[in-house]
């Protein structure tokens, strides 16, 4: 069977693409808060300084321990998702980019695996950022020295929680279509399989 353009499958495209974002994104501000900080270059730990100065995210503020210990502790739950994300997603989105721009139908299966995954891990997030207090004054990250002892009591304005929702929704809105879309085109394979073995009985 001929090869289809990636341009000529628009749902493959989307998924390309989203992997293609998702990718440098994980490696730059999500896994920093596994990286040991000697690691981390001075430029990319300010880049997610600035992302969390900008968002208040409590997210990723905690898990990188900008909001204090105590966050550190209460985020644990967070932390290990993003140990999922290191060690399962990432594989997924080099196979998923490779699978997507060959048009291989064999990564359909782990496409819905990580896309069920994902989705179901995306709504606690979805619910924190809801649940985080709104206030009219943006929430500061203590100083360095003070963020082992300080604990923050988070908030959000309503502008943050707006520009947070506006990049988590479609971390889940993507992984949700692709999962369903996923489900049935495996359905599909499978009864084109099943269907010579039925009429060769009838």
């Amino acid at each position: 069977m001929a090869r289809i353009p990636l341009a000529q499958r628009p749902r493959d495209l989307v998924y390309f693409l989203f992997f293609a974002i998702h990718l440098p994104a994980t490696f730059l501000i999500d896994l920093q808060a596994l990286y040991p900080k000697e690691w981390v270059p001075s430029v990319i730990s300010n880049l997610a300084k600035f992302y969390v100065e900008m968002s208040a995210d409590p997210l990723i503020g905690s898990s990188l321990g900008y909001f204090g210990q105590a966050q550190v502790d209460a985020y644990t739950w967070f932390r290990t998702l993003l140990v999922l994300e290191a060690f399962f997603q990432v594989p997924v989105f080099v196979l998923g980019l490779r699978g997507l721009w060959k048009g291989s139908r064999s990564i359909y299966v782990l496409l819905l695996i990580y896309a069920s995954s994902a989705a179901t891990t995306t709504l606690p997030c979805l619910s924190v950022i809801l649940s985080t207090p709104i206030s009219l004054t943006p929430l500061t990250i203590p100083s360095a020295a003070a963020q082992t002892s300080a604990t923050v009591a988070l908030s959000l304005t309503a502008e943050q929680r707006l520009l947070l929702l506006s990049s988590y929704i479609p971390f889940f809105l993507v992984p949700f279509v692709m999962a369903v879309d996923m489900a049935l085109r495996v359905q599909g394979i499978a009864s084109a399989r099943r269907e010579p073995k039925v009429s060769k009985q009838d």
